[in-house]
């Protein structure tokens, strides 16, 4: 313990800036110029870091300064302190300035028409100073903004199956997958084909493969005995997929929360194909053993309203 506090009093907010720039820079000499100081003063303040942790974090190698795993250890949590350090910051700016914070959270598409959108609606209706920055990603998109803190929370599911040692998870809802096509095309025009044959003859717009939908499809066409499609295309955004979808003859699988208001304008069609239709349940993901500020706090018991009351509707 005594260790632990000491090397905490030693290390300074430079001491940080200086092992978070170098772990993504791996040059001495950018970093120096980084944090205008000079190359001698960035080598003696490295030197010291490392006489601080009693170990070497950086190597020279032909491909630059290369940290080590205690260094990359330093980086990861450099990089997660200057983060909430200026997360910090800015919400003591904007509450100095008469606002009330500010406060950064990221959601899977599928969950932000209905859950997401109505909890924000409901504590900007409370809050109505409180700056809220909404990312939409996939969930292993959003599980490495949050292990990087540059979000607070977020409305995903896990990706991956270690990830219960990093994160704490409450489930909030699922979602239904559908398979949809353009309005006019020609495969509504006549009796369906097989599934194999529409997996070997007709365009995909499908997620990533890292993605927890694109991984339920992929387990549902082991399940199904037949092959991948041949004609894929990988989008991770959702509205480039939607605009995808619409101006080709591709066949498009997602969730039916996104595509509902798409499905009401006529823009796209549902084609009765029974694949992967229910994920895994996504929720508040939250890194293990960190405090959320107060604002969090809010937007989680809004969320878990939220939930409650889509819940109890569709039933």
């Amino acid at each position: 313990m005594d260790t632990h506090h000491a090397l905490l009093s030693r290390l300074r907010y430079k001491h940080l800036m200086m092992i978070s720039t170098l772990g993504r820079r791996r040059n001495l000499h950018q970093t120096a110029d980084a944090m205008h100081m000079s190359q001698p003063a960035a080598t003696r303040m490295l030197s010291e870091i490392e006489r601080t942790f009693a170990s070497q974090l950086f190597t020279r190698t032909s491909r630059g300064m290369l940290p080590t795993s205690v260094g990359e250890m330093l980086i990861d949590f450099a990089d997660n302190a200057l983060a909430r350090l200026d997360r910090c910051a800015e919400e003591v700016r904007r509450h100095q300035l008469g606002g009330q914070g500010q406060l950064a959270v990221g959601a899977i598409m599928g969950a932000a028409p209905d859950l997401v959108a109505g909890a924000i609606i409901a504590l900007k209706r409370d809050r109505p100073l409180l700056q809220i920055r909404l990312m939409g990603e996939t969930s292993d998109q959003l599980a490495e903004l949050l292990e990087q803190g540059k979000i607070e929370l977020a409305i995903a599911r896990y990706t991956s199956v270690l990830q219960h040692n990093a994160f704490d998870f409450e489930p909030l809802g699922e979602e239904t997958l559908l398979t949809v096509v353009r309005c006019g095309h020609p495969l509504l025009e006549h009796d369906l084909p097989p599934l194999t044959a529409l997996l070997d003859e007709w365009p995909w717009i499908l997620q990533p493969m890292s993605t927890p939908a694109r991984q339920a499809l992929e387990k549902a066409f082991e399940t199904l005995g037949v092959v991948s499609p041949r004609d894929v295309i990988e989008c991770s955004s959702i509205f480039a997929a939607l605009q995808l979808v619409q101006r080709s003859d591709g066949l498009m699988v997602m969730s039916e929360s996104v595509l509902r208001e798409h499905l009401e304008m006529e823009r796209v069609q549902r084609l009765p194909v029974t694949l992967a239709r229910t994920l895994a349940p996504f929720g508040l993901i939250t890194r293990k053993d960190s405090l959320l500020s107060e604002p969090a706090r809010a937007l989680a018991e809004r969320l878990r309203q939220e939930a409650a009351t889509l819940k109890h509707g569709s039933r």
